[in-house]
């Protein structure tokens, strides 16, 4: 199997196993062996489960590892579905992040919410590795570029919709793993971050009946079958 996007080793993160497994088939690598990372098989998808935190303890183990082992991974990108901001990404549509944002790491007082970068505790966006997001930019240039944020808890009411779009006016897309993986993967500064999204729903009141997943899913696979290059 040719490099992955020119990269000699890939890692992509999912937080679930059914956008593991849509990842895997757009790559034409169906049942991925457990022992996939070990054999230092060149692209290796794991799914770690929901959120931040998941997110990013699955990522530095896997990284590690790599390192143990001797084959490092050379970028590491976040995929799977996401909530969309109307008027900015269509549902069933394909974003590919500028940046990845902790949209609710802060703290709340009198005069409303601040990141941790207005209390001076550190970063709360981590940017694309600039080079890997020009690559995706042009495999993938249906997709919709901008920053996508992170929540630990999603977005479902119009208040909170309101909320999250003043403070970050440009965003494209929420979900719930990138910020947590992008933080991981700057432990290894010669390893390049990514994160990919595809539209299942728009950001707002809690609606299961309006949600595409499947929809969501087959943008998911056929993006990742055109990087892989099938």
């Amino acid at each position: 199997m040719r490099p992955f996007l020119g990269y000699g080793r890939a890692l992509i993160i999912t937080a679930v196993e059914a956008e593991r497994s849509t990842v895997l088939a757009g790559l034409g690598l169906g049942d991925q062996p457990p022992d996939a990372l070990e054999a230092g098989a060149p692209i290796v998808v794991a799914a770690c489960g929901v959120g931040p935190a998941a997110a990013g303890a699955v990522t530095a183990q896997h990284l590690t590892t790599a390192v143990q082992l001797g084959a490092p991974f050379d970028v590491v990108i976040s995929a799977g579905i996401a909530g969309g901001f109307a008027g900015r990404v269509e549902i069933g549509g394909l974003v590919v992040a500028t940046e990845s944002v902790a949209a609710d790491l802060g703290a709340e007082g009198p005069e409303g919410f601040q990141s941790v970068d207005d209390l001076g505790f550190g970063a709360a966006r981590h940017d694309a590795d600039p080079a890997l997001l020009r690559t995706l930019r042009i495999a993938l240039p249906e997709a919709v570029g901008g920053p996508v944020l992170t929540a630990s808890t999603v977005t479902g009411t119009a208040r909170a919709k309101e909320l999250v779009q003043k403070r970050h006016p440009d965003a494209v897309a929420e979900a719930m793993e990138g910020f947590g993986v992008a933080t991981a993967a700057r432990l290894w500064p010669a390893t390049a971050f990514g994160e990919i999204r595809t539209i299942s729903n728009a950001v707002g009141p809690r609606d299961r009946a309006a949600w595409r997943i499947p929809q969501a899913l087959t943008t998911l696979r056929e993006a990742f079958a055109t990087l892989g290059g099938r």
